[in-house]
């Protein structure tokens, strides 16, 4: 039979258009992969992820080694989608002539027709899950209508485009009948939804009308926009037990000197007014945020203000990565890229070792807690599950030893009896 293997790098964003593929070449006969090594596919897709430099270069790489496994006689047709391709095709084209075809981000119909195959209509909403099978990604916008000077995303993926309210719901409980009892909702600006659509924001009616699915246990948000950020969002959050305790907000920064500069709409008061609200409307929530370092323009003294901002707010989740400068944005064209690059990752180094110390104390002050837990898999000797208050992959886990055999993908009440750094240690 015929066989295809999708490489899917990048975000889950990404993830969510691979399995939009995957299931299209399922319904029209194919064997499908994902991320195989080796694989003895006839025909490999490389979906690309352009966002930053270092993702850049893995997805180059990546075309690289599947290019050179096709010489090889290993494979015989590479293909490759996703962000990068939108965004540098003919360039790509040029300089690795090797490989059969390129698409942008959303050609699938460009994919099947190249493969000899017609895009289904029908089930274009449908999706073959490559995440265990007790979870989905949900991707309910794409695009951004944002304008932050760093950011090249829309760019490649053009201006918000919110997806039908009907049609998402059904997408899950779709899902839902399947077996999935966690939807991670997912978007470039998830704060933004409905607006195009409806002509005005509809992301509180879309959760809550999400929660009332019999069977769905918890419902994550992902990737919201401090700027207008929908507060009617918070009393869904608050009143519906399967709407987790969490959200993913990107601060990116906190002097008002840098959040002008890096065009966020919103001044340093705004956004601890915000955070504020969000707590003290939802007791009890973990916040995740991502701030960057080294934009152009940031002084010590802005930097300075950043580590006291972590210190003082604490966020239960954080990452930070190094200002990368992408071509074509507002920073290309109006800023020098001035931080030399060692002094960024130094930078975002000690941000994280700020928030070492504000990880270990709040994963102490879960020992002796008793929380629900989702099994996600078994490695060792430890159950590896997560909480309301953490998302795959990005966020800590909770390893149980146990000597009662537990089901994958079942919710198990857990006694945490130790906690390090980024994991807690539990007991049935």
């Amino acid at each position: 039979m015929k066989k295809v293997n999708i490489i899917s790098l990048g975000c889950s964003k990404n993830l969510v258009d691979t399995e939009v593929l995957l299931k299209q070449l399922d319904k029209a006969g194919y064997v499908t992969e994902t991320d195989a090594e080796n694989s003895d596919a006839d025909v490999v897709i490389v979906n690309t992820c352009g966002f930053i430099g270092d993702a850049k270069e893995e997805s180059v790489n990546t075309i690289l080694e599947q290019v050179e496994r096709k010489k090889k006689g290993e494979i015989q047709q590479v293909y490759v989608i996703g962000c990068l391709s939108q965004r540098y095709g003919p360039e790509l084209e040029a300089e690795i002539p090797e490989v059969d075809a390129f698409f942008g981000k959303f050609d699938w119909k460009g994919v099947l027709d190249r493969m000899g195959e017609h895009f289904d209509e029908s089930i274009r909403s449908q999706r073959l899950l490559t995440t265990p099978s007790h979870y989905a990604y949900l991707k309910i916008s794409e695009g951004c209508n944002r304008t932050c000077s760093y950011c090249a995303i829309p760019i490649m993926t053009g201006k918000h485009k919110s997806r039908n309210f009907e049609e998402l719901l059904e997408e899950c409980r779709e899902l839902v009948k399947h077996g999935v009892r966690e939807i991670l909702v997912v978007a470039q600006d998830l704060t933004y939804y409905g607006v195009d659509l409806y002509g005005k924001n509809r992301l509180a009616e879309l959760i809550g009308r999400i929660s009332e699915i019999d069977g769905l246990r918890w419902i994550k948000l992902h990737y919201a926009y401090p700027a207008g950020f929908p507060e009617d969002l918070l009393k869904v959050m608050k009143e519906r037990p399967n709407v987790c305790k969490y959200l993913d907000i990107a601060l990116q920064h906190c002097s008002d000197s840098m959040l002008k500069r890096m065009r966020r709409g919103i001044t340093k008061q705004q956004t601890i007014g915000l955070i504020r609200k969000i707590r003290r409307e939802v007791p009890d929530i973990f916040i995740r945020t991502t701030l960057m370092t080294g934009h152009p323009g940031e002084t010590q003294e802005d930097f300075e203000e950043l580590c006291e901002f972590v210190r003082e707010m604490k966020f239960e989740r954080l990452g930070v990565f190094p200002y990368s400068h992408e071509e074509d944005t507002y920073c290309d064209k109006y800023y020098a890229d001035d931080v030399p690059e060692d002094v960024k990752k130094e930078r975002a180094e000690q941000i994280m070792e700020i928030q070492a110390v504000v990880s270990e104390a709040v994963n102490a002050s879960l020992v002796g807690k008793r929380l629900s837990v989702l099994i996600d898999r078994r490695e060792g000797d430890y159950y590896i599950g997560r909480t309301e208050h953490d998302s795959p992959e990005v966020d800590p886990e909770v390893l149980i030893s146990s000597d009662k055999v537990l089901k994958i993908g079942e919710f198990y009440n857990v006694e945490i009896v130790s906690a390090d750094n980024y994991d807690l240690y539990g007991r049935i």
